[in-house]
C-alpha cells in the first residue's frame, strides 16, 4: 500500500507513461500530463498515429520502468537554463508553457531515468511506487483547448494504490460502458443527434418525449406545491439586455453570434435570469410581496467546443429547470433551507439517496457588501447542517457575484455527478437596479438567488438513463406495460385490456405479430418494460392475465384488477 496521495501517484504515472512513449517514439514532443479525478492523461505530438494496440506496448514499457525503480529527481534551474534545455530537446510546447510561469516563480524539472519534464510536482520517490496502473484510451486534443491550434494525441490512463483498487475501478468502467446513455439512447430509441441539425443539439424521440413529459409534469406540480409561479420567456433578446446583464462583457465567447432584425442585434439566450428580472421590473414591489419564487423550464443555447460535446451530458442547446428567488435579507435563511429540502425531495423521488454538498465562499475579488456575503454564507451553512448533509467547503471558490452550494449525487455504480446549484447573486440586482419598498418606506436592494434543481433536462436525462441502465421506474417508463396475445384468437381480449388500461391513464402497447410468444417476451424484456402481460386461451376463459413484473419477477395468472392495483402502487410509490 502506497503512502502517497492518489493525485501524486497518478501524476507520477503520467510521467512514467511519457517516459515510455519517449523510449518508443524518440521524436515525440510533449505538452501536459496532469492527474485527474479518476486517472491521468498526457498530450503528445508525434508522427506516429497511435492505435489501441500501441497502448499494450506503452504499458509494457511502463512496467519495465516501474520495475527498475528509477528515482524522481527534482531540479530547480533558472529561466535561461530551462529555455536552453527545452530548445535542445525541441520541446516547443513546453517552451510555451515555460513562458506562462510568472517571473520570480520557481522553475522546476523532474527527471526519471532519461526523461526530463518541466513540472512543479510533487512525485513519488521512485517509479516503483506508482502502484497499479492501466492505459485506457486514445483521443484527439487541441493544444490549449483551441480548435485553431494543432491537434495532439492524448492517452488516458488510471492508477491506484494497489491491484485490488484498480480492479474495482476497471469493473466500474465496464459497467459504465453497459450503461452509457448514448448506447442505450439509441437502442431504446430515446433521443438522437442528427448531423443535418448540428452537433450538441438534441432531438427527443417519442419514447424519450414520453419520459420528458412525465418529468416536466412532476416538476411543475411540485413547484406549484412549493410556492413557485411559472414563467415563459423568449428564446432571443436585444443586445442591450445582455449588455446590462454583463453577459456581453464576461460571457460572449459562449454566446452565439447575433442576428440582425430591424437594424437591432438579437442574441439567443444563454441564460434565463435577465428575462425574470424584466418581470420583476414591470412594477414597484413592497416587502409585503416578498419572497417571489419564479421558475421556468427555459431552453438556452451556449457554444461549447466540439471536442467537449458528449451525448446528453455536454450539449449546445438545453432546457434548464431554472428558478429565481427574490426576497428580503430577513427571509433568506428560510428560503435557502426550503430550496435545499425541495431539492433533496426531488432527487429522492428519482431514486438518488446519496447526496453531498459543496459550499464555495467569497473570492478575493467580489462585488457586494461583505456583510451580505457573510449572511449568505451563513444561511447556506445552516441549511446544509439542518438537512444533515456532508459538506465540503471551497474557501474563496465562489463566483465574484456570490457564494453557492452545489449538490452532488452518487449513482448506482458509485459515480458522483454535480447537479443542484443554489447561487447567490449580488451583481444583477445592482446592474438592473432592482429595489423594493421596506417597512420603513425606503427603497432597499433585494436578495436574489439563482437555483436549478435538476440542472438541465438533457444532462439529467443522461444521468437517469445511466443510473437505471435504461430500466426506468414504472412512473417514468415510456411504456409501462406490453400485452402479448399468444395467438390471433386473443386479439379481441388484448384490445379490450389495452383500452381499459389506457382509460386509467397507463402507457400501454400491444404486440400483435405472428411471432412465437417466447420471441415477443424476449423483445419486451430487452426494452426493459416494467410489466408484461400474456393472454392465451386459458387466461381469456378465466378472466386473468399471466404477468411478469420487472421488479418482482413471474407473478403467474392473476385477475386484471390485481394487475391494475400493482401498477397503480408502483407508479404512486415511484418504484
Amino acid at each position: 500500500m502506497s503512502s502517497y496521495p492518489l493525485e501524486t501517484i497518478r501524476h507520477s504515472a503520467a510521467h512514467i507513461m511519457a517516459a515510455a512513449v519517449k523510449e518508443l517514439f524518440p521524436d515525440t514532443r510533449f505538452d501536459i500530463g496532469p492527474s485527474t479525478d479518476d486517472g491521468f492523461y498526457y498530450d503528445f505530438d508525434m508522427e506516429h498515429r497511435l492505435v489501441p494496440e500501441d497502448l499494450e506496448k506503452i504499458e509494457s514499457a511502463m512496467r519495465k520502468i516501474s520495475g527498475e525503480k528509477r528515482p524522481f529527481a527534482k531540479m530547480e534551474i533558472s529561466r535561461t537554463e530551462a529555455e536552453s534545455l527545452l530548445k535542445s530537446q525541441n520541446q516547443t510546447y513546453k517552451l510555451e508553457r515555460l513562458a506562462d510561469i510568472p517571473e520570480g516563480e520557481t522553475i522546476s524539472f523532474y527527471q526519471c531515468g532519461d526523461f526530463v519534464d518541466l513540472c512543479r510536482g510533487p512525485h513519488v520517490e521512485n517509479s516503483g511506487q506508482v502502484g497499479a496502473f492501466r492505459l485506457l484510451a486514445i483521443a484527439g486534443s487541441y493544444y490549449r483547448g483551441k480548435e485553431t491550434n494543432p491537434m495532439l494525441q492524448r492517452i488516458y490512463g488510471t492508477a491506484f494504490e494497489n491491484d485490488k483498487a484498480l480492479r474495482v475501478h476497471l469493473n466500474m468502467l465496464e459497467e459504465a460502458k453497459k450503461r452509457d446513455h448514448r448506447k442505450l439512447g439509441k437502442e431504446l430509441e430515446l433521443f438522437t443527434v442528427a448531423e443535418d441539425v448540428g452537433p450538441g443539439l438534441i432531438i427527443w424521440q417519442p419514447k424519450g418525449g414520453r419520459i420528458r413529459n412525465q418529468i416536466e409534469n412532476f416538476w411543475r406540480e411540485e413547484h406549484y406545491k412549493n410556492g413557485y409561479e411559472l414563467l415563459f420567456t423568449p428564446h432571443i433578446g436585444l443586445s442591450n439586455l445582455w449588455q446590462t446583464s454583463g453577459h456581453l462583457d464576461f460571457y460572449k465567447d459562449a454566446m452565439y453570434a447575433p442576428m440582425e432584425v430591424d437594424k437591432n442585434n438579437y442574441y439567443v439566450k444563454p441564460m434565463n435570469c435577465p428575462f425574470h428580472i424584466q418581470v420583476y421590473k414591470t412594477r414597484n414591489h413592497s416587502y409585503r410581496e416578498l419572497p417571489l419564487r419564479w421558475a421556468e423550464l427555459g431552453t438556452v443555447y451556449r457554444y461549447e467546443k466540439g471536442g467537449v460535446l458528449h451525448g446528453l451530458l455536454r450539449v449546445r442547446g438545453f432546457t434548464q429547470d431554472d428558478a429565481h428567488i427574490i426576497c428580503t435579507p430577513e427571509q433568506i435563511e428560510d428560503e435557502i433551507e426550503k430550496v435545499l429540502k425541495f431539492s433533496l425531495y426531488m432527487w429522492k423521488c428519482f431514486g438518488f439517496n446519496e447526496i453531498n454538498a459543496y459550499l464555495a465562499t467569497r473570492p478575493e475579488k467580489a462585488v457586494g457588501e461583505e456583510s451580505r456575503w457573510e449572511q449568505a454564507i451563513s444561511s447556506l451553512e445552516k441549511a446544509v447542517n439542518k438537512c444533515g448533509l456532508k459538506c465540503e467547503v471551497d474557501k474563496g471558490g465562489g463566483a465574484f457575484y456570490g457564494p453557492k452550494i452545489d449538490l452532488k449525487i452518487k449513482d448506482a455504480i458509485g459515480r458522483e455527478w454535480q447537479t443542484t446549484t443554489i447561487q447567490f447573486d449580488f451583481n444583477l440586482p445592482e446592474r438592473f437596479d432592482m429595489t423594493y419598498v421596506g417597512a420603513d418606506g425606503q427603497k432597499h436592494r433585494p436578495y436574489m438567488v439563482h437555483r436549478a434543481l435538476l440542472g438541465s433536462l438533457e444532462r439529467f436525462f443522461g444521468i437517469l438513463i445511466e443510473n437505471c441502465a435504461g430500466a426506468f421506474p414504472a412512473w417514468l417508463a415510456p411504456e409501462q406495460i406490453r400485452i402479448l396475445p399468444i395467438t390471433e384468437g386473443q386479439h379481441e381480449a388484448t384490445v379490450i385490456l389495452e383500452n381499459k388500461l389506457k382509460d386509467l391513464g397507463f402507457r400501454v402497447d400491444t404486440d400483435m405479430r405472428t411471432e412465437k410468444i417466447g420471441a415477443k417476451i424476449r423483445d419486451a424484456r430487452n426494452l426493459r418494460i416494467p410489466f408484461i402481460a400474456v393472454i392465451g386461451e386459458k387466461e381469456v376463459a378465466a378472466g386473468t392475465v399471466s404477468v411478469r413484473s420487472r421488479r418482482e419477477g413471474e407473478l403467474g395468472a392473476i385477475p386484471v384488477d390485481t394487475l391494475i392495483d400493482k401498477m397503480k402502487y408502483e407508479v404512486a410509490e415511484k418504484l
